[in-house]
Order: structure tokens, then C-alpha cells, then sequence
């Protein structure tokens, strides 16, 4: 696995400031589980699954949204879902495309490629790259970059090598880190619909 200068796991203080923007920009607010349910109105459909925005965040810069992009520039949005009543600790990560929840997979690179890239996999098979957009939409790819054990650390990646820690955010203000994780030892995960995956990706809930 290629290795990198790039920060692999997000800080307290990170959590602490990204949950710190958003409640003053979005107004989200961290409440504990127990108090969900005063949250949630009575029209609201309880059957639904918990959608996660997905962030690429830094200390020193602003929150960038994170979208799947395909070869004709359309744009789509990356979310952590959350099946309803469930573990909020490991979350799949999907590009929501037309109605459809799509995989988002580490692959392996090409030969003169450093990191791993992420991508979004259709059911032609073909797949749309996964980038993190800042102010001026300029895109940053989101990469792995390095693996500690079974995990695969993931960024978006500056043309300066400077990395964007991968968050998702619930809709209560919970913070989980999005990484790659290996289950197989095999460089091989799976085959779906003819791309070879290398890792899944995963929001996972930090120590």
C-alpha cells in the first residue's frame, strides 16, 4: 500500500470544529438518542432510513461537499445511509444517482497513479470518479492513501499533497469517519458488475 505525509484519522478538535460549522451554518445540534423521537414530527415516515451528509473537512479550511461525478460533468450527491433502528457504528456509503443508491468502492490504481481512487459503480459498469468541491468548484479527487491493519484512510487530495479528512455528518450532529476496509485478504474484495474492487467504504464511528 502507497504511503503518504497525508493526516489519516481526524482529531477531537476536528470533530469538535466541524460539528461547531455546522450547527452555526445548517443548523444542525448533537442530542443524545434519547431524544430523537421529539425530533422527528408526526408526519414524518419513521420506516425511512437516516441519511448522512458527506464533508471533506480540514481545520485550517472550509467544509467542501463531496459528490460522485460522471464523464459528462453531471454532478450527484455522496451519502451515508443508515437503515432505520439500526447501529449507527458502520454505515455504507452510496452516490445517490437518479433515485438509485450506487456502491462506492476503493479500486486499484493504474500503474502511474500514487493513491487509490474512489468510485461510484453503475449498473453498466461504468463508474464516476468521487471528488470533494470547494469554493471556487474547483474539484479535489477523494483517495486512499494510506492502510493501517484492515482500514484504507481516505482523503481529498490537494495538488499539494495536503489531504481533507472524509466525514459524514447525521442529521443529529453524530460524526463518522468514511474509510476503506479490507475484509478479504485477497487484493480482490469482489466483482460488481464487471469492476474489480480492491476495498468498500464505510462510515464508521470514531474512538
Amino acid at each position: 500500500m502507497k504511503k503518504s505525509e497525508i493526516t489519516s484519522t481526524p482529531s477531537r478538535f476536528m470533530t469538535l470544529f466541524i460539528l461547531l460549522f455546522l450547527m452555526i451554518t445548517s443548523g444542525y445540534a448533537q442530542v443524545d438518542s434519547e431524544k430523537r423521537s421529539k425530533l422527528i414530527k408526526p408526519e414524518t415516515n419513521i420506516t425511512d432510513d437516516l441519511i448522512w451528509h458527506v464533508k471533506a473537512f480540514r481545520p485550517d479550511a472550509q467544509i467542501l461537499n463531496v459528490k460522485a461525478i460522471d464523464k459528462k460533468g453531471n454532478i450527484y450527491d455522496v451519502k451515508a445511509i443508515q437503515p432505520h433502528e439500526t447501529s449507527s457504528s458502520v454505515l455504507n456509503v452510496k452516490a445517490i444517482v437518479d433515485g438509485k443508491r450506487l456502491p462506492i468502492k476503493i479500486i486499484l490504481p493504474s500503474d502511474n497513479e500514487k493513491y487509490f481512487p474512489l468510485v461510484a459503480i453503475n449498473d453498466d459498469g461504468s463508474i464516476m470518479k468521487i471528488v470533494a468541491i470547494n469554493d471556487k468548484g474547483k474539484y479535489l479527487e477523494v483517495k486512499g492513501h494510506s492502510k493501517s491493519g484492515n482500514i484504507i484512510h481516505i482523503s481529498a487530495i490537494t495538488a499539494n499533497a495536503m489531504g481533507y479528512n472524509i466525514l459524514s455528518v447525521s442529521p443529529f450532529g453524530e460524526v463518522n469517519s468514511v474509510v476503506g476496509m479490507k475484509m478479504l485478504d485477497a487484493t480482490e474484495e469482489a466483482v460488481i458488475n464487471g469492476v474489480s474492487v480492491y476495498a468498500h467504504v464505510k462510515a464508521i464511528k470514531q474512538n
